[in-house]
């Protein structure tokens, strides 16, 4: 066939006003260099290594504060906990009828839930369930959002890389970065490390905290394909009753309020840690591993041999790994007693909640008009400099850290270690060095809650 009569038909069947060419015109070469690692050395105010639940409300904080901002994310998406995790229901930001959280992260939140039509509960009621006042999201908008206001504020979010090496030289942070086809040495005036695991910290040198036995991690999943009304539970071992009540097949357009349904489940995942390639890819092998058995147990009983998996988030989140041994460690009686300290800069508030083997979960709920703070030395590894840390991995002992580690508290916790970080760098000073009362002053200017001011 001639071009003429090709084009001809092309246009024809409508082909050629969009500009498709048939295989024959297309052309290749060969590569001679098909794959090469590109290295850069990049300058930088504060890197943030982790876009979890902390880091990503820290990197869009220092870079509304105008700090140059990079944000390291060893996966492919913000969010963390809430996304990758499938936690999506971040909370708690209200306490006794009173909001002890807000900033940056109530912001994503809240604008999350604008963009999706759901509803927030009614915060003026003291609930009788504390979860009831968690706030649902849609995950999927909630990352995008979270991308979005990094990218607005001027963050340098860098998927698929991870620090390989930590050095401290001359009053700068040395970090070597290595991802996918890149290799990075960045040098930066302040470190932020919000991994959940302490990593960063650990690489830094400084000692961390780590119980013998750690709380089980959960994979995520949702399933359908039964009606939990019409199954005779009696027949049916009360091992799976949580799976089954947890994953209903009814269908609703889910809001936020008191008695929201949240179709989700987990499973159990006793050991697991995100702290390096290989403990997280064993963390999450195992929660499959589970998952599958779980699904195959399940089709074997009446009313539910047409059980099928839905949705299953692709990492296992993390309840607990490493913490900063810090300048100063938050006791289970801080927490419960609401001690508010001179340098507090966040609050948190849900109960102690410590989950044990899969098989009991410890509960210590909040006094009335109780709520827990974090100081700022508890952000910042003993014997440091220009380094701090923001969520789970906060220097606690692990009673008061089982309540430390939800998202509201870490999102609390972000914004204040970025405050920090960014008037530490414009005043070449170390973080324990910047008055406390600058850090509440730029924390207020973008929308925080101090402790003591409510």
């Amino acid at each position: 066939m001639s071009n003429i009569k090709r084009r001809s038909l092309l246009k024809t069947i409508g082909l050629a006003s969009v500009g498709i060419m048939t295989p024959t015109l297309l052309k290749s070469e060969t590569l001679k260099e098909p794959y090469k690692v590109i290295e850069k050395s990049i300058k930088t105010d504060v890197l943030i290594v982790g876009g979890g639940t902390a880091g990503t409300i820290a990197a869009i904080q220092a870079g509304r504060a105008g700090a140059r901002t990079i944000l390291i994310e060893s996966g492919s998406q913000l969010g963390g906990t809430t996304t990758t995790g499938g936690v999506s229901f971040p909370g708690i930001f209200h306490a006794w009828g009173k909001q002890i959280i807000g900033g940056i992260g109530w912001e994503l939140v809240l604008d999350s839930v604008e963009l999706n039509g759901d509803k927030l509960p009614d915060f003026s009621k003291n609930p009788d369930r504390h979860w009831k006042h968690q706030v649902a999201v849609n995950p999927a908008i909630y990352a995008l959002l979270a991308e979005e206001k990094c990218i607005e504020a001027g963050v340098d979010v860098r998927y698929y890389e991870t620090p390989i090496k930590v050095e401290f030289k001359e009053g700068m942070w040395l970090v070597e970065s290595v991802g996918k086809g890149v290799k990075n040495l960045i040098t930066c005036s302040q470190i932020i490390d919000c991994t959940g695991n302490a990593l960063i910290a650990s690489m830094a040198g400084y000692d961390l905290l780590r119980e013998e036995d750690t709380q089980p991690g959960s994979l995520v999943f949702s399933m359908e394909g039964y009606d939990i009304k019409s199954l005779d539970l009696t027949k049916i071992p009360k091992k799976h009753h949580r799976y089954l009540h947890q994953n209903r097949l009814e269908t609703k357009i889910r809001t936020t309020g008191e008695n929201a349904f949240v179709p989700y489940g987990y499973v159990y995942v006793n050991g697991a840690d995100s702290t390096t390639a290989e403990t997280h890819t064993l963390a999450n092998q195992q929660g499959r591993r589970n998952l599958l058995e779980l699904i195959r147990n399940l089709k074997e009983l009446p009313g539910c041999e047409n059980i099928r998996i839905t949705n299953m988030k692709t990492e296992t989140a993390v309840r607990e790994t490493n913490r900063i041994d810090g300048v100063y460690k938050i006791t289970h009686e801080d927490y419960v007693s609401g001690k508010i300290f001179d340098d507090s800069l966040s609050y948190s508030f849900y109960p102690v909640d410590l989950h044990r083997d899969g098989k009991s979960i410890y509960q210590e709920f909040l006094k009335p008009e109780i709520v827990a703070s974090i100081p700022l030395r508890a952000l910042i590894p003993k014997s440091s400099s220009n380094f701090l840390v923001a969520g789970r991995c906060v220097s606690s002992d692990r009673l008061a850290n089982s309540g430390l580690r939800v998202q509201a508290s870490c999102m609390g916790m972000g914004q204040a270690a970025a405050a920090t970080a960014v008037l530490a760098h414009k005043r070449g000073i170390t973080p324990s060095n910047v008055p406390i009362s600058d850090i509440k002053e730029l924390l207020k200017v973008h929308g925080a809650i101090i402790p003591g001011a409510i």
